[in-house]
């Protein structure tokens, strides 16, 4: 008589039949899969006697259900990374996921696309574009203003403020005099050119004058000592009468000497004289 030979779960005979042998133990195909056998990693059904089974890392799966989980390539025999939720991924989707997006197609930026970055944001160089004309800056200047992104032309349209004297944009620096903008080169002596940002000036019917030249071509020269009248310094205060201007200092009595700003005087002669002075003339 021959040794039994039965499977070991359900114990029906084997002779004739195809078995599966696994830790020593014999059994049918049908209990392979009910008590043996590994579960598919992907489609979480059984992976049976007849199917071609992969294994990594204590995680099984049918070899026609190993596949990338972004595009669906079989990954046997290639190179793969095992992620999340037991999803492997082929090297190329894994490289496109973890590359930086562009912010503006939001497509990944990968190694060899030129692109350009600012303050931790990254775009294709083709997506870098003017938020107002839609021209692609790429690697030339622009001016940020909250999120939005502006090539030199259209910022200075839409923000810049305009020089009073030569009417164009002002794009960087700048001088303000009352409120009205100039470019530093164009807020300048009317006489000789001179720059006046920062310096001292004086403005004469809406034209400006350094120092010197409205010294020299402009001020009023005083009735008593002939020097020009600037308002700096010494003599800011003008005394005016009949057309004529003198230093509030300089403005005194002909024979006394006395000071007369903000007093009575006598005008005769073209000679400035108190009243007591006058009465002896």
């Amino acid at each position: 008589m021959s040794e039994r030979f039965d499977c070991h779960y359900c114990r029906d005979p084997l002779h004739g039949k195809k078995y599966v042998q696994k830790e020593g133990r014999h059994c049918c195909v049908k209990c392979f899969e009910k008590f043996c056998a590994n579960t598919c990693a992907e489609c979480r059904k059984p992976i049976g006697a007849d199917s071609k089974e992969l294994h990594f890392k204590n995680r099984y799966w049918h070899d026609t259900c190993f596949r990338c989980f972004k595009c669906y390539t079989s990954l046997v025999n290639e190179p793969f990374m095992l992620k999340e939720n037991n999803k492997v991924w082929c090297s190329n989707c894994t490289t496109l996921e973890e590359a930086p997006r562009c912010k503006g197609c939001l497509k990944p930026i990968v190694a060899g696309d030129q692109n350009v970055e600012y303050k931790k944001t990254v775009w294709h160089k083709e997506c870098f574009t003017c938020s107002q004309c839609k021209q692609v800056i790429g690697t030339a200047s622009f001016f940020p203003k909250g999120d939005e992104i502006y090539c030199v032309s259209c910022h200075e349209h839409k923000f810049a403020k305009t020089c009073v004297s030569c009417k164009n944009a002002i794009t960087s620096g700048g001088v303000s005099y009352e409120d009205r903008p100039y470019h530093a080169e164009c807020f300048v002596c009317a006489t000789c050119t001179k720059k006046l940002g920062g310096q001292r000036f004086t403005a004469v019917d809406d034209k400006f004058y350094c120092v010197d030249c409205y010294k020299s071509f402009v001020a009023k020269k005083c009735g008593g000592c002939k020097n020009p009248i600037t308002g700096f310094g010494k003599g800011s205060n003008v005394v005016s009468y009949e057309g004529r201007s003198w230093h509030d200092y300089c403005f005194n009595c002909k024979k006394c000497s006395i000071p007369l700003a903000n007093k009575r005087f006598v005008f005769q002669n073209e000679q400035i004289y108190c009243p007591d002075c006058a009465k002896k003339l």
